[in-house]
């Protein structure tokens, strides 16, 4: 990682750490059509959820975007988080916030690219997967299908899906099973566990 990396898109906005070494911390968030960062509210959930599961885990960011997710994670004593993302403003943007945090290469990588592509070049395994594409873009589906494919999900392994409501009747493979679930208006967060 470059230092002194620097968005080229200027940032609009802000995410916030809520907990772990980090907590309270504000990151800057690039201006990036269509980047829908997880609300703190959701990600609080979220997280409550995931209390078991975070620490020492290899995490992967599948639709990175801002990072948030993966930033909580790091926050909360995750061992190592992979971050792909396809828009090269969002990489910087992640970069830039990892530079921040002072968080080293041990810790954490940055892949920019297709993630459709990039899972199917895949070779590890992780504890616990983030799975937030883009709304409206049908993306869900294969996404699913190369994780379980490429076996990239760990026996007993986690993988948090948030969805629109109106594509959240994907199907999972047969080994995930739901252990938590969350409906609103418009969004739909699962997580399952892998037996």
């Amino acid at each position: 990682m470059k230092r002194g990396v620097k968005p080229s898109k200027q940032p609009t906005g802000s995410i916030r750490i809520i907990s772990g070494r980090w907590r309270g911390s504000k990151l800057p968030v690039a201006n990036v059509l269509g980047l829908r960062p997880t609300t703190d509210r959701n990600k609080e959930t979220l997280f409550n959820w995931l209390m078991p599961y975070v620490l020492n885990a290899q995490c992967l960011d599948v639709f990175a975007g801002s990072g948030g997710l993966g930033f909580e994670a790091l926050s909360r004593y995750a061992k190592h988080v992979v971050f792909m993302e396809l828009d090269k403003g969002a990489v910087e943007n992640i970069q830039h916030n990892l530079l921040k945090l002072k968080v080293d290469a041990q810790q954490a990588k940055v892949i920019n690219g297709n993630a459709l592509q990039l899972l199917t070049r895949c070779d590890q395994q992780f504890d616990l997967i983030f799975l937030d594409p883009p709304f409206h873009q049908g993306l869900l589906p294969e996404t699913i299908g190369l994780i379980n494919h490429h076996k990239l999900l760990a026996p007993a392994g986690i993988i948090y899906i948030e969805s629109e409501l109106s594509a959240a009747d994907y199907a999972i493979p047969s080994e995930w099973h739901l252990l938590k679930e969350r409906q609103g208006s418009q969004l739909c967060s699962r997580l399952y566990q892998k037996h």
